[in-house]
């Protein structure tokens, strides 16, 4: 439930607690009795849960998939073979959790604000005053774990292409070095017969290297 609130009776025996969720509606009652209902009309509901529906859904597509390209990345896996994609995968996984975490605190974070603000209202005319819901900490509690486990994933990611690239490292060029200038076989038997003449004239026989 993502709003509470509890209600005694006159008598102080019977009491009645009132929750609300994305998806329905219950009443708790002292005598251990629950009664829930969905909601009726989807056009009638508050802007605030209209959103928090829609956002929490596709918080919860977000980090499916983010499990699966996580999965997919792992060095233990044989999904993919080369390790540049396996880098690419791991860093959709990374990105892929962080938008689950900001589409998982968007919604907490708004409930929160409008019940903190309809509590303190002096003159609230809404009927029962809520109190925020268990599962409003509950998504505080996953949308920090997913955004830390994200920022990991990246941070993984990016070490990992350094290893594979290790000149993104060094600064070295990431082209290779030019190649030497052709050379046609007269010019090559030339140089040789310059570099015989050369050592030859320098008064070292031939006798001298056996």
């Amino acid at each position: 439930h993502w709003r509470s609130t509890l209600y005694i009776g006159p008598d102080m025996i019977t009491a009645t607690a009132y929750m609300k969720g994305l998806w329905m509606e219950c009443a708790w009652h002292s005598t251990n009795v629950y009664q829930c209902e969905e909601y009726r009309s989807l056009l009638a509901l508050p802007p605030d849960l209209q959103a928090a529906r829609a956002l929490m859904v596709l918080s919860c597509i977000s980090s499916a998939l983010a499990s699966l390209l996580t999965v997919a990345g792992m060095k233990c896996t044989n999904f993919v073979q080369s390790s540049g994609n396996k880098s690419a995968l791991v860093l959709s996984g990374g990105v892929s959790f962080l938008c689950a975490g900001l589409l998982c605190l968007i919604p907490v974070s708004w409930t929160t604000n409008d019940v903190t603000t309809d509590f303190h209202k002096p003159f609230f005319s809404g009927g029962m005053r809520y109190e925020i819901g268990m599962a409003v900490y509950l998504g505080y509690a996953s949308a920090c774990l997913s955004l830390t486990g994200g920022m990991v994933l990246c941070w993984s990611s990016k070490g990992d292409e350094t290893k594979t690239h290790p000149y993104l490292q060094t600064g070295q060029p990431s082209s290779p070095p030019p190649a030497p200038p052709y050379k046609s076989p007269e010019d090559l038997k030339d140089y040789h017969a310059r570099s015989f003449s050369s050592i030859t004239s320098s008064g070292y026989g031939l006798e001298n290297y056996v």
